[in-house]
């Protein structure tokens, strides 16, 4: 260990109170930093896992017809353009889109699929569903509805079907049980409904049923055909430009999970804004309290600094003396603070606990939460330092004699 590392440990020892007063504002201002940034990350996590839970990053659709104004000789005084009632529309081209689709790198799963408006019959009850035709094992990379299931198994061979748990409860429906689905178009279909889901979420639970995807495409007359790919990309934050970008290539029309979830994006800004906001205050606070320390050491050591200068230290010696000290304090209430963030963390999430039992706030604790705020600390402890230290190796060492 050099002069320098020497002379700020012992300098950081002989003020023992005041260095164990700094330290623990700095794991007070790491702990609260921590915990709110555990609980927000947490939240908004949970938020986004329940969201895209029933639904994919990216949808795929085809584009919606226009009507193209008829242009009539001599002047228009009065025009009106009604808009073109849409239909189911398959995909053109779909098996080449499938393949392109395939080829690009942010694109980690595909899943074509068939859906359509259908009526739900058994015995008098009827209800309106929404009848989705699915590669089962393509579709599960995108919506883990295996591990949804409340009864039955995830099975969607010819004439089966799985359904939502409010749909089975309307219907009076168990696994075993058969089912009539009848298209606007007048095609009927038999089912047995092989399993029930719950994905928490009303539409899906209430309307979906879900059939292989030749089931489907017999059902809603769309032989051969599909009516949209659902895709998840590697980010899911960059759903939003990877969507612009296919829609723009490809003739079809591209919503991300961004877009249909507006309120939503809106909250999670808020919640970072927020946090962020809160961030920027502690460690500010933190800032002040090093800085006001070694500002006291600097008057206080006014002499000491003074004889060394004198001995032949260098300014910038004493400069790195001061600094050392700022970003050992720094690390010091860093450590302490994660540690009890963490704790905080953990006991407030055990505590609070929903009707089910789970944490009804969860926390997101990782190793780059921790390093960000030991990093963070250690920064601002060096740059609190910064005043205190150039001016202690401003000082000149006759007048600091002198005065002292």
């Amino acid at each position: 260990m050099n002069f320098e590392w020497q002379l700020a440990l012992r300098l950081l020892r002989e003020g023992r109170a005041q260095t164990a007063l700094i330290a623990a504002g700095i794991g007070l201002g790491v702990a609260v930093v921590v915990f709110l940034t555990a609980l927000i990350n947490g939240l908004q996590a949970n938020l986004i896992a329940r969201t895209l839970g029933s639904q994919a990053h990216i949808t795929l659709t085809a584009p919606d017809r226009t009507v193209i104004p008829a242009q009539l000789p001599g002047p228009l005084e009065f025009q009106s353009v009604q808009p073109r009632p849409q239909r189911v529309a398959p995909i053109l081209n779909s098996a080449l889109l499938l393949r392109q689709l395939a080829a690009e790198p942010e694109i980690t799963a595909i899943s074509p699929l068939v859906s359509g408006a259908a009526f739900a019959l058994r015995g008098t009850a009827d209800k309106s569903v929404a009848v989705i035709g699915v590669d089962p094992e393509a579709y599960t990379r995108i919506i883990p509805l295996q591990t949804q299931l409340v009864a039955g198994e995830w099975r969607l061979g010819s004439e089966e079907a799985v359904i939502g748990r409010r749909l089975a409860d309307e219907l009076g429906i168990q696994t075993g049980d058969r089912l009539t689905l009848q298209s606007a178009g007048g095609r009927s279909l038999n089912v047995t409904v092989r399993g029930i889901f719950e994905l928490g979420v009303k539409d899906p639970d209430r309307r979906w049923v879900l059939l292989s995807l030749r089931s489907a495409q017999n059902l809603l007359n769309l032989a051969g055909e599909i009516t949209g790919i659902d895709l998840t990309v590697r980010d899911l934050f960059t759903a939003d430009p990877v969507a612009a970008r296919l829609q723009q290539q490809h003739d079809i029309t591209a919503e991300s999970w961004m877009t249909s979830n507006q309120q939503l994006m809106t909250g999670l800004r808020s919640q970072s804004a927020s946090s962020s906001v809160i961030r920027f205050f502690v460690l500010v606070s933190v800032a002040f309290g090093i800085a006001s320390v070694l500002a006291v050491a600097v008057v206080q050591k006014q002499r000491d600094i003074g004889i060394l200068r004198a001995m032949g230290m260098p300014r910038r010696a004493v400069l790195r003396v001061f600094l050392i000290q700022g970003g050992v304090l720094g690390l010091f209430g860093a450590l302490a603070g994660s540690v009890a963030g963490a704790g905080l963390a953990r006991l407030f999430a055990g505590l609070v606990r929903n009707t089910q039992g789970d944490p009804l706030f969860p926390i997101a604790l990782t190793p780059e939460l921790f390093l960000s705020a030991i990093a963070v600390a250690v920064f601002t402890g060096l740059l609190a330092a910064a005043l205190p230290a150039s001016r202690a190796a401003a000082l000149d060492p006759v007048k600091a004699i002198r005065n002292s």
